[in-house]
């Protein structure tokens, strides 16, 4: 089964954490990575970059119109992601409790399952 586990970002928690906070949530994407590597169960993971450089594409009267973004006003925006294929749900969320964000109180983690892919319904 395949998990979509995003990683929600609120600038505010990240600004007030210390350089060596910051440094072990390096450290621990970089050691859950090499497990999830390790198991076989890492699909991709990728990291954004701050919203301020989104944009926003729409089409209105078949015309391309492209505004700042990001299209939400909110304090959290998804700074990232992993995409995984386990066995269940429980593996996934048991992945989950891994990721060094879940510590922080104001950071967010939310498991997924996916349900379409490549055109696929996933089982």
């Amino acid at each position: 089964m395949k998990f979509l586990i995003s990683l929600h970002v609120n600038p505010a928690v990240l600004d007030a954490l210390t350089d060596e906070e910051k440094a072990a949530i390096g450290a621990g994407h970089g050691a859950f990575i090499e497990e999830l590597k390790e198991s076989g169960e890492l699909i991709t993971t990728q990291a954004l970059v701050d919203p301020s450089q989104a944009v926003v594409v729409s089409v209105r009267d078949g015309q391309a119109v492209v505004t700042d973004g990001p299209f939400l006003e909110s304090k959290e925006y998804l700074g990232g992601f992993y995409l995984i294929d386990c066995e269940d749900r429980e593996r996934a969320i048991e992945l989950a409790t891994r990721i060094p964000d879940t510590a922080i109180e104001g950071l967010g983690v939310e498991v997924r399952q996916v349900m379409f892919a490549d055109g696929r319904l996933e089982a």
